[in-house]
């Protein structure tokens, strides 16, 4: 029960409180499969049915628009599976096509819209909602969900190898507004995650490739041999072989289950987020590319970057901010872009401003990751802009020979 605090007396002033505490506990499940809506695999009814397998549970389906173009017959498959095991499951309304991609975090219309349908559809609080899509999609439809009754369960169907592997796997849901990337947003855990490979094979390059910078970012800030395997497998990697991408989105997403439930901040109350390495720059690069640059893309060049601070500052050997960098150009990145070198009106590298915007995100005090050695990352507080300056030239130009 709550504690009552002793009163206490200050300038004849009385005052006493009621200290109250308690905790959540949360329990969710990420599956890989493949073939999730065949009616033959069990995946998503046991998702769902988990807890109470003897009642028909309702659902509705939200869909990528990039992922109902690429697999057309998505929607008749949900109302299909549904049909074969109506038993448990009931599809309440038609599934839901919605644009994929950053933009749709952009229109609080198209946020507003989707409340509105739940709230047509009478989807409750004993309901859920099917978000199949990269991570820009479940981000918005999650926050949708979210804020619909105080929160109505998720089953997320992440179908890029970002999502897979690190946003779909979270505990976050937002949307950008007034020109700030994720400003509105809350921590909701999934009820499930299911990861279907299928989705992956079919791909563009570009996109598959994008996804792979989170798996570079969990290795080199937690797991030394993962990111060795990365290195030895990333021609593999870069074209798309089935049996390596697997692996790579199994482990990273474990990496990234791991921090979540081990660091003790799974809500981020404080103001470390080791998991956001090399974002800062990232999020910048992005709202100035107007996402032109994937947030996996950015992301590559928002490590290499700080790889290059930490590397000219003495924190990290030059030989290990070349072997980053390096596996990062052999899985297909680029890590150039010439916004690293825009200006403000007043002069100022543009993509610096992102450090007191990342700061102002944490809400207290600048936090930053870098990489002290290759597998272990350590919270800095203070960054250099001159250094940083220096560290863009040195993206600019190429690594020293001595580095490379």
């Amino acid at each position: 029960m709550p504690a009552l605090d002793d009163g206490s007396k200050t300038n004849g002033i009385s005052h006493d409180s009621i200290r109250q505490r308690f905790s959540v506990s949360y329990e969710y499940q990420v599956w890989f499969t493949r073939k999730l809506l065949q009616p033959d695999n069990p995946t998503l009814r046991d998702a769902i049915c988990r807890e109470a397998s003897h009642i028909r549970h309702r659902f509705v389906v939200v869909i990528d628009q990039g992922v109902a173009q690429h697999h057309p017959s998505l929607a008749q498959d949900f109302q299909r599976y549904a049909d074969h095991h109506r038993d448990c499951l009931q599809l309440a309304a038609a599934p839901r096509v919605l644009p994929g991609g950053e933009a749709v975090k952009n229109h609080p219309v198209m946020l507003e819209a989707l409340q509105q349908w739940l709230h047509d559809e009478h989807i409750d609080r004993h309901s859920y909602v099917v978000i199949v899509g990269g991570g820009a999609l479940l981000d918005m439809a999650g926050f949708a969900a979210a804020t619909a009754h105080r929160g109505i369960r998720t089953i997320r169907v992440p179908t890029t190898v970002l999502s897979q592997n690190d946003s779909g796997v979270g505990v976050k849901t937002a949307v950008n507004a007034f020109g700030s990337k994720n400003f509105l947003g809350c921590f909701a855990p999934p009820y499930a995650v299911i990861n279907d490979y299928d989705f992956i094979a079919t791909l563009p390059m570009r996109a598959r490739i994008s996804g792979m910078a989170e798996a570079v970012k969990v290795a080199a800030i937690r797991d030394i041999a993962f990111f060795n395997w990365l290195g030895e497998h990333a021609d593999a990697l870069r074209r798309g072989d089935d049996d390596a991408c697997q692996w790579m989105i199994r482990r990273c997403a474990e990496l990234h289950l791991q921090h979540i439930a081990g660091a003790g901040d799974p809500f981020e109350f404080g103001n470390a987020r080791p998991l956001d390495f090399g974002h800062w720059a990232a999020h910048k690069l992005e709202a100035m590319s107007h996402y032109q640059l994937s947030h996996g893309e950015a992301v590559a060049i928002g490590m290499a970057l700080d790889t290059c601070y930490a590397a000219q500052s003495g924190l990290l050997p030059q030989q290990a901010a070349a072997q980053l960098c390096l596996l990062l150009e052999k899985l297909g990145f680029t890590l150039w872009t010439p916004l690293l070198e825009q200006r403000d009106g007043q002069g100022q590298l543009q993509v610096l401003a992102g450090l007191d915007e990342f700061r102002e995100h944490l809400g207290g005090e600048l936090t930053v990751t870098l990489l002290q050695r290759l597998g272990h990352g350590i919270e800095v507080h203070q960054m250099d802009k001159s250094l940083l300056a220096s560290s863009i030239s040195w993206l600019r130009h190429g690594m020293p020979e001595a580095c490379a």
